[in-house]
């Protein structure tokens, strides 16, 4: 039985042995993530569009163009989501609106110091 023990322990460490690694262990990952720079709202250009694609005939809003942290974009969003009275969420550094605000988010982005603009009209 002790050579049964010894052959599941040689098993699992060969899991986890590194043959070859030429800049070390990757442990730290988020040392390795590219970080987003955390522009101010007045050197960001945003674009505002309204849109039905891929959403069943509804209509979305869509803010894009933000070069700013997760943080920054989470709280953006509820502020404009109470700001319009509906619903939202944050995808890939766009924010989503439920409904067509484009007017109206374009003018409270202005208000806020971001460079806001229409697209697609």
């Amino acid at each position: 039985m002790a050579s049964k023990h010894n052959s599941d322990s040689a098993k699992n460490s060969s899991k986890n042995r590194v043959i070859y690694s030429e800049f070390g262990q990757n442990t730290d990952s988020a040392a390795l993530e590219r970080g987003k720079p955390d522009l101010p709202p007045a050197q960001q250009n945003l674009t505002v569009q309204a849109s039905r694609k891929g959403r069943k005939g509804k209509t979305v809003t869509v803010i894009s163009g933000f070069q700013s942290s997760e943080e920054t974009l989470q709280k953006l969003v509820k502020q404009l989501k109470t700001q319009c009275g509906s619903g939202g969420t944050l995808k890939d550094d766009t924010i989503e609106i439920q409904g067509d605000h484009s007017q109206k988010l374009v003018e409270i982005l202005t208000k806020l110091g971001y460079k806001a603009k229409i697209s697609g009209r």
